[in-house]
Protein backbone atom coordinates (compact mmCIF):
# COMPACT_ATOMS: atom_id res chain seq x y z
CA UNK A 1 0.00 0.00 0.00
CA UNK A 2 1.15 3.52 -0.33
CA UNK A 3 1.63 6.02 2.15
CA UNK A 4 0.39 9.60 1.72
CA UNK A 5 2.17 11.71 3.76
CA UNK A 6 0.33 13.03 6.58
CA UNK A 7 -1.08 16.66 6.09
CA UNK A 8 1.27 19.17 8.45
CA UNK A 9 -2.10 21.08 9.61
CA UNK A 10 -4.41 17.59 10.59
CA UNK A 11 -1.48 16.99 12.72
CA UNK A 12 -1.44 19.86 14.45
CA UNK A 13 -4.93 19.81 15.91
CA UNK A 14 -6.61 17.03 18.32
CA UNK A 15 -10.17 15.84 16.23
CA UNK A 16 -12.09 14.79 18.79
CA UNK A 17 -14.36 12.13 16.98
CA UNK A 18 -17.64 11.57 17.70
CA UNK A 19 -19.66 8.13 17.84
CA UNK A 20 -21.98 7.58 15.16
CA UNK A 21 -25.57 6.93 16.50
CA UNK A 22 -29.07 6.32 15.05
CA UNK A 23 -32.32 5.55 14.85
CA UNK A 24 -33.74 3.02 12.23
CA UNK A 25 -37.34 3.31 11.73
CA UNK A 26 -39.85 0.48 10.07
CA UNK A 27 -40.29 1.03 7.11
CA UNK A 28 -44.10 2.31 7.00
CA UNK A 29 -42.47 4.92 8.99
CA UNK A 30 -39.59 6.29 6.72
CA UNK A 31 -42.00 6.58 3.86
CA UNK A 32 -44.47 8.45 6.50
CA UNK A 33 -41.51 10.65 7.52
CA UNK A 34 -40.17 11.22 3.94
CA UNK A 35 -43.34 11.98 2.40
CA UNK A 36 -44.30 14.45 4.92
CA UNK A 37 -40.92 15.88 4.98
CA UNK A 38 -41.11 16.53 1.08
CA UNK A 39 -44.80 18.22 1.55
CA UNK A 40 -43.33 20.57 3.61
CA UNK A 41 -40.51 21.43 2.06
CA UNK A 42 -42.97 21.63 -0.88
CA UNK A 43 -44.32 24.59 -0.19
CA UNK A 44 -41.57 26.70 0.13
CA UNK A 45 -41.74 29.81 -2.80
CA UNK A 46 -38.99 32.23 -3.59
CA UNK A 47 -40.88 35.49 -2.77
CA UNK A 48 -40.29 39.06 -2.93
CA UNK A 49 -42.94 39.84 -0.93
CA UNK A 50 -41.39 40.33 2.42
CA UNK A 51 -42.91 40.77 6.34
CA UNK A 52 -41.21 42.77 9.20
CA UNK A 53 -42.57 40.37 11.98
CA UNK A 54 -39.87 39.80 14.02
CA UNK A 55 -38.25 36.29 14.18
CA UNK A 56 -37.31 35.03 17.77
CA UNK A 57 -33.65 35.00 18.05
CA UNK A 58 -33.45 31.94 19.42
CA UNK A 59 -35.08 30.27 16.18
CA UNK A 60 -32.32 32.52 14.21
CA UNK A 61 -29.76 30.75 16.14
CA UNK A 62 -30.87 27.20 15.62
CA UNK A 63 -31.58 27.17 12.06
CA UNK A 64 -27.76 28.44 11.91
CA UNK A 65 -26.85 25.78 13.96
CA UNK A 66 -28.70 23.45 11.48
CA UNK A 67 -26.81 24.36 8.78
CA UNK A 68 -23.15 24.67 10.45
CA UNK A 69 -24.33 20.64 10.34
CA UNK A 70 -23.35 20.21 6.42
CA UNK A 71 -20.90 18.05 5.39
CA UNK A 72 -17.85 19.90 4.12
CA UNK A 73 -14.38 18.63 2.07
CA UNK A 74 -12.23 17.59 4.84
CA UNK A 75 -14.29 19.12 7.92
CA UNK A 76 -13.16 22.50 7.51
CA UNK A 77 -16.57 23.84 7.73
CA UNK A 78 -15.77 26.75 5.17
CA UNK A 79 -18.67 29.16 6.73
CA UNK A 80 -19.18 31.98 8.72
CA UNK A 81 -22.76 33.10 9.16
CA UNK A 82 -23.43 36.96 10.06
CA UNK A 83 -26.90 38.13 11.53
CA UNK A 84 -27.92 41.63 10.37
CA UNK A 85 -30.75 43.83 11.88
CA UNK A 86 -29.57 47.30 12.37
CA UNK A 87 -31.46 48.95 10.05
CA UNK A 88 -28.86 51.38 8.73
CA UNK A 89 -26.34 48.30 8.46
CA UNK A 90 -29.46 46.92 6.40
CA UNK A 91 -29.43 49.93 4.18
CA UNK A 92 -26.31 49.66 3.09
CA UNK A 93 -26.42 46.22 2.27
CA UNK A 94 -29.51 46.63 0.18
CA UNK A 95 -27.34 49.34 -1.98
CA UNK A 96 -24.48 47.37 -2.68
CA UNK A 97 -26.11 44.62 -3.81
CA UNK A 98 -28.58 46.87 -5.98
CA UNK A 99 -25.40 48.58 -7.73
CA UNK A 100 -23.96 44.87 -8.00
CA UNK A 101 -27.18 43.68 -9.82
CA UNK A 102 -27.15 46.23 -11.87
CA UNK A 103 -24.55 45.17 -13.60
CA UNK A 104 -25.65 42.06 -13.54
CA UNK A 105 -28.93 42.89 -15.48
CA UNK A 106 -27.04 45.78 -17.82
CA UNK A 107 -23.58 43.31 -18.88
CA UNK A 108 -22.99 39.91 -16.93
CA UNK A 109 -26.10 37.95 -16.76
CA UNK A 110 -26.45 38.17 -21.14
CA UNK A 111 -29.79 38.79 -22.80
CA UNK A 112 -30.95 35.01 -22.44
CA UNK A 113 -30.59 35.39 -18.86
CA UNK A 114 -32.91 38.67 -18.59
CA UNK A 115 -35.40 37.37 -20.93
CA UNK A 116 -35.80 34.75 -19.04
CA UNK A 117 -35.97 36.36 -15.56
CA UNK A 118 -38.98 38.72 -17.31
CA UNK A 119 -41.59 36.06 -16.54
CA UNK A 120 -40.89 36.27 -13.24
CA UNK A 121 -40.62 40.40 -13.02
CA UNK A 122 -37.81 40.78 -10.99
CA UNK A 123 -35.17 43.65 -11.58
CA UNK A 124 -31.87 44.94 -9.27
CA UNK A 125 -34.21 46.67 -7.01
CA UNK A 126 -34.73 44.62 -3.80
CA UNK A 127 -36.40 46.87 -1.10
CA UNK A 128 -37.16 43.35 0.95
CA UNK A 129 -33.40 43.66 2.48
CA UNK A 130 -34.99 46.98 4.19
CA UNK A 131 -37.67 45.40 4.97
CA UNK A 132 -37.05 41.81 6.58
CA UNK A 133 -36.04 42.05 10.38
CA UNK A 134 -33.47 40.34 10.06
CA UNK A 135 -30.74 38.79 7.34
CA UNK A 136 -28.42 36.15 7.97
CA UNK A 137 -24.83 36.89 5.40
CA UNK A 138 -23.58 33.81 4.84
CA UNK A 139 -19.46 34.47 3.89
CA UNK A 140 -17.16 31.08 2.07
CA UNK A 141 -14.00 31.02 3.41
CA UNK A 142 -11.45 29.96 0.88
CA UNK A 143 -8.58 28.95 3.01
CA UNK A 144 -8.09 28.90 6.45
CA UNK A 145 -5.30 29.09 9.04
CA UNK A 146 -3.34 26.39 11.10
CA UNK A 147 -2.76 26.84 15.03
CA UNK A 148 1.02 27.75 13.82
CA UNK A 149 -0.10 30.70 11.65
CA UNK A 150 0.09 28.77 8.34
CA UNK A 151 -2.82 28.70 5.79
CA UNK A 152 -4.78 25.54 5.07
CA UNK A 153 -6.69 24.61 2.05
CA UNK A 154 -10.71 24.81 2.90
CA UNK A 155 -11.53 21.74 0.46
CA UNK A 156 -15.18 22.10 -2.01
CA UNK A 157 -15.66 25.77 -0.27
CA UNK A 158 -17.98 26.62 -2.87
CA UNK A 159 -19.97 23.42 -2.91
CA UNK A 160 -19.78 23.08 1.09
CA UNK A 161 -21.23 26.10 1.68
CA UNK A 162 -24.34 25.62 -1.15
CA UNK A 163 -24.71 22.61 1.08
CA UNK A 164 -25.12 24.55 4.18
CA UNK A 165 -27.56 26.82 2.61
CA UNK A 166 -29.73 24.47 1.62
CA UNK A 167 -29.53 22.64 5.07
CA UNK A 168 -30.79 26.50 6.15
CA UNK A 169 -33.26 26.58 3.81
CA UNK A 170 -35.07 23.67 4.75
CA UNK A 171 -34.63 24.14 8.58
CA UNK A 172 -36.21 27.68 8.06
CA UNK A 173 -39.23 25.91 6.28
CA UNK A 174 -39.62 23.33 9.06
CA UNK A 175 -39.87 25.65 11.96
CA UNK A 176 -41.79 28.55 10.23
CA UNK A 177 -43.17 26.88 7.46
CA UNK A 178 -45.37 29.43 5.44
CA UNK A 179 -49.03 28.07 6.29
CA UNK A 180 -48.08 30.02 9.48
CA UNK A 181 -48.22 33.35 8.02
CA UNK A 182 -52.18 33.77 7.42
CA UNK A 183 -52.79 36.10 5.15
CA UNK A 184 -49.57 36.50 3.86
CA UNK A 185 -47.27 35.55 1.19
CA UNK A 186 -44.17 35.13 3.73
CA UNK A 187 -41.53 32.60 4.48
CA UNK A 188 -38.60 32.58 6.18
CA UNK A 189 -36.24 32.73 3.15
CA UNK A 190 -37.92 36.01 2.43
CA UNK A 191 -37.19 37.03 5.84
CA UNK A 192 -33.36 35.91 6.10
CA UNK A 193 -31.61 36.16 2.95
CA UNK A 194 -28.82 34.53 2.64
CA UNK A 195 -25.80 36.19 0.66
CA UNK A 196 -22.44 34.80 -0.99
CA UNK A 197 -19.32 36.41 -0.86
CA UNK A 198 -15.56 35.53 -0.96
CA UNK A 199 -13.99 35.58 2.91
CA UNK A 200 -10.38 35.60 2.91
Amino acid sequence: LKEFPRVAWLSEENVEHIPFSHTRYPEKEMIKRSQEFYELLNKRRSVRFISNEQIPMEVIDNVIKSAGTAPSGAHTEPWTFVIVKDLDVKHKIREIIEEEEEINYLKRMGRQWVTDLKKLRTNWIKEYLDTAPVLILIFKQVHGFAANGKRKVHYYNEISVSIACGILLAALQVCYPLHLAPKREVVLEGQTVALFTNFS
